[in-house]
């Protein structure tokens, strides 16, 4: 994204009413960027018609390759960072693929990790963040260069202090990562989610400053927007992406607390602060979606794309299709 729409994003977060935009989300009004959310919900929706895809995803170690995010690889190709459970703990760890289909494990880069987002920056540096435990919490990792990337020698670490929650605070999306002109004169915004009264998940937006300043706020405007189709449980992990003119997210919703078999994903659009649920259409008819990440990128094709990364929950899996599912579509 352009430094433009990194603070389009910033102020549409926390500037929109949902209330001044439930026109469109019941039809009445239609706004501007309508269209081009039609449009992208085209691209996401039918999985069967993504020009590839894979099921259960994993690396070449073997990793379950759980709630990746995908981005372009400036060495060639692409990169993704996602978590495995190994003997009961989350790790996070990096891998590169040329297909955006099949992964090639590089390197683990954190233990009590899970949930991360990775940022490439111009100047070859690496920007990470992930939900790190114990006293779940967000957590930004600095890699200078590829080398140290692959090496797992961050040169900056920061972790998050709780504050909207005591109980939990995590699942980490990079809206914008700016160096100003380097990594101790950044602004870096963050969504996350905060265990709301210890109870259910609901939105925060964060920004990290030079490193080592942190601020946080909760997002009702954005948990309205889910609440008004019904969601009772947790509103959790989500993603953002600058598609055409305007800018939309992806997020998790769970319609019943404590029933994995709820959780649906649902587009939310940034210019009017509406969210509608997507008809997701897998090979066989999964049910449940959870955890996704999209990103706007160059196919191997040499086409424009959608990626996208979305876990399937067992409780609500076909048979084959249960675990982290990618795949992209280009347009």
């Amino acid at each position: 994204m352009s430094l433009t729409v990194h603070r389009r994003v910033r102020t549409l977060l926390f500037g929109i009413s949902f209330l001044g935009g439930l026109g469109s989300a019941t039809g009445v009004v239609a706004a501007p960027s309508d269209a081009q959310r039609a449009e992208l919900r085209v691209l996401i929706e039918n999985v069967t018609q993504a020009n590839a895809r894979r099921y259960g995803a994993a690396d070449s170690a073997g990793r379950s390759m759980d709630t990746a995010k995908l981005i372009k690889d400036p060495a060639g190709g692409y990169l993704a960072a996602y978590h495995t459970y190994i003997n009961g703990i989350p790790r996070v760890s990096v891998a590169t693929s040329s297909d955006l289909i099949n992964w090639t494990f590089l390197r683990e880069l954190g233990t009590y990790a899970s949930q991360p987002d990775i940022r490439a920056m111009p100047n070859g540096s690496y920007v990470l963040a992930w939900e790190q435990e114990p006293s779940n919490h967000i957590a930004f990792r600095y890699y200078a260069n590829r080398g140290d990337l692959l090496n797992g020698v961050a040169s900056r670490s920061f972790d998050t202090s709780r504050t909207l929650s005591s109980c939990a605070e995590g699942t980490p999306n990079l809206y914008s990562v700016q160096f100003l002109p380097d990594v101790d004169h950044s602004t870096i915004d963050v969504g996350g989610h905060y265990y709301w009264n210890c109870d259910r998940d609901r939105q925060q937006l964060g920004r990290l400053t030079n490193f080592n300043s942190w601020s946080t706020s909760a997002q009702n405007n954005v948990d309205n927007a889910l609440l008004y189709w019904g969601v009772g449980g947790n509103i959790g992990d989500r993603d953002a992406l600058h598609y055409k003119q305007n800018v939309y997210g992806l997020m998790e919703g769970q319609y019943t607390k404590n029933d994995f078999g709820s959780w649906r994903v649902f587009i939310y659009d940034h210019q009017t602060g509406n969210a509608e649920p997507l008809n997701m259409h897998t090979d066989k008819g999964s049910t449940a979606f959870a955890n996704p990440s999209f990103t706007a990128l160059t196919a191997p094709n040499g086409q424009r794309a959608i990626a996208v990364s979305i876990f399937l929950p067992s409780e609500g899996a076909k048979p084959g299709e249960a675990g982290q599912l990618i795949y992209y579509r280009t347009y």
